[in-house]
């Protein structure tokens, strides 16, 4: 069902009379919030209410996609054209579609679209989100959005800027076995945390103060010419370059392995990030990857527990059981979690009990995470190297399947804890919004053939759009073809971030000491002026 909008001369007199458009649009808005709410109580398990499925009021059949009429409170479905018969019995014109918001007009025959319409439908979506959504530390509502309206000043500004092309998909040219850097760029170009940064020009490499190998220049780079006019394909020669001098075990022209070469990048890009620390770190990169992960020992003598905190970027997956061996039949990302969390059993040697004073001979271990970080990228293990000599490895070509959308929280710490207590059998509860947990897939790394003979691809989300990046080449493709790829690492971003007003950014802190730095180097200058002219006039006397 694909229909290109068209412009409708009965919806424009129609919102002409202040009346019926505040009918019309309520009426929308209503039928939008409606199915808002309805999503999110059938998704949230923990807070559901009964909200029946609607049933189309001609054949009685529920509807998962259901169209309102505007003009009444009828509803029905779409596929079987009953919403279209009875606009046209009842002298009706205009019907939606309460997922997408978009009108049908009876008169045009045609779906329309008018600007008023669309700003009803983002508010009405919006309103309603906010008040599902529960803000992380004081639990008050989520902040309200407000549209941006230019102000004069901004407004002026506005009239000389050049317009910047927003389609961000250009294919990436292989410079001799560089497929391993071009999806990790895809992959960076289209972190929406990354692109709103660099693109928000927080790090503008003509005002930078650090002269040569500044990878985040590169990436302010790479950002101007992928979201620049020109569509043929783009040469990443000086990142390259940066990556081969600030990174000497990725120079040449071997092929290098992808999930090294992302952490070089990641750790290249927070070295020369304004205001970058090696503690507490709140750069861009530790602001968008940076997660927490605890490490729960327990002595099965005493039951003491031991906990032990780590920084994360990313998290590696075993495709393996704990015994080696490979997953027969169907592995899945949950499953590889599950593993990944599960209590592991250490030796009699591993562990020394600080309660009991002895070397335990039961210890076990097991692993959480205590920070889910705003993107989350794993890295599936399917390389294997049993000896030191790289020319032994293998690859493991295990199929793995990955979901679109990603629930963490049995993967928590704090999960965890409350279903340790609450063993009863009862549905674990989590703290918090289940918003905290929920995460959708933006990227993903492929890699065809074997370990000295493969090639590097990856898929990545634009909008709405799916893409796949093959080097220089770009084609549409889709979230199914996606998932049914066999993936090297996956990228999902949180679905809703935590808004944090107490914590400013690195790059706000550092623009604010340099300016407090230069008022003082302006103050010493003029003192040192003031001290010449001084001793110019005691010479002359």
């Amino acid at each position: 069902m694909v229909h290109e909008a068209v412009e409708c001369t009965h919806i424009g007199s129609l919102l002409e009379e202040q009346e019926s458009e505040d009918a019309l649009l309520t009426k929308l808005k209503t039928v939008v919030a409606w199915n808002v709410n309805r999503y999110q109580s059938v998704k949230n398990p923990a807070k559901r209410r009964k909200i029946a499925f609607p049933a189309c009021g001609t054949c009685g059949l529920s509807l998962s996609r259901p169209f309102s009429c505007l003009n009444c409170s009828y509803i029905g479905c779409w596929s079987e054209d009953h919403v279209s018969s009875h606009l046209s019995d009842e002298g009706h014109t205009f019907c939606a579609d309460v997922k997408s918001g978009s009108v049908f007009c009876s008169e045009c025959d045609d779906f329309i679209y008018d600007p008023r319409i669309d700003d009803a439908y983002v508010t009405a979506v919006i309103t309603a989100e906010e008040r599902q959504t529960k803000f992380q530390v004081a639990k008050k509502p989520r902040e309200s959005f407000k549209p941006w309206i230019p102000n004069a000043k901004e407004a002026a500004a506005l009239e000389g800027a050049t317009a910047t092309p927003c389609q961000g998909r250009r294919g990436l040219l292989n410079l001799g076995q560089t497929c391993f850097l071009n999806v990790v760029l895809q992959c960076l170009v289209h972190n929406p945390l990354l692109r709103n940064y660099f693109l928000g020009d927080k790090h503008n490499s003509k005002q930078c103060k650090i002269e040569e190998n500044c990878t985040c220049c590169e990436m302010d780079k790479l950002f101007s010419e992928i979201y620049s006019d020109d569509t043929s394909p783009y040469g990443p020669i000086t990142f390259l370059a940066t990556t081969w001098r600030a990174s000497a075990e990725l120079s040449g022209y071997a092929q290098q392995d992808a999930h090294e070469c992302f952490i070089s990048v990641l750790n290249q890009i927070h070295s020369t990030s304004r205001g970058s620390t090696n503690v507490s770190c709140n750069c861009i990169i530790h602001s968008t990857f940076a997660g927490q992960l605890q490490s729960d020992v327990k002595c099965e003598r005493c039951g003491n527990v031991t906990s032990t905190v780590d920084p994360m970027l990313d998290i590696s997956l075993e495709l393996k059981a704990k015994g080696g061996e490979i997953i027969s039949g169907e592995n899945t990302l949950a499953a590889c979690l599950r593993r990944f969390t599960q209590p592991e059993k250490l030796g009699a040697k591993d562990y020394s009990c600080d309660k009991c004073g002895k070397v335990s001979h039961g210890a076990s271990k097991r692993l959480s995470i205590r920070k889910l970080p705003p993107v989350l990228s794993f890295q599936f293990k399917r390389f294997e190297h049993k000896t030191a000599d790289k020319s032994s490895a293998r690859k493991i070509d295990a199929p793995i399947r990955f979901p679109s959308s990603l629930n963490m929280a049995p993967f928590t710490t704090v999960a965890m804890r409350e279903t340790e207590k609450d063993s009863g059998g009862a549905a674990p509860s989590y703290p918090g919004p289940d918003a905290m947990y929920e995460y959708d897939l933006f990227a993903v790394i492929n890699h065809e053939g074997q370990i000295n003979n493969g090639h590097y691809t990856n898929f990545a989300r634009f909008q709405d759009e799916w893409y796949r990046f093959d080097d220089d080449k770009v084609t549409h493709s889709s979230l199914g073809t996606c998932l049914k790829s066999a993936a090297y690492m996956c990228f999902y971003v949180k679905r809703h971030l935590d808004y944090k007003p107490y914590v400013t950014p690195s790059y706000v802190l550092m623009r604010e000491t340099e300016a407090v730095r230069e008022k003082e180097l302006e103050k010493e200058k003029e003192a040192a002026r003031m001290k010449e002219v001084e001793d110019a006039l005691l010479a002359t006397v």
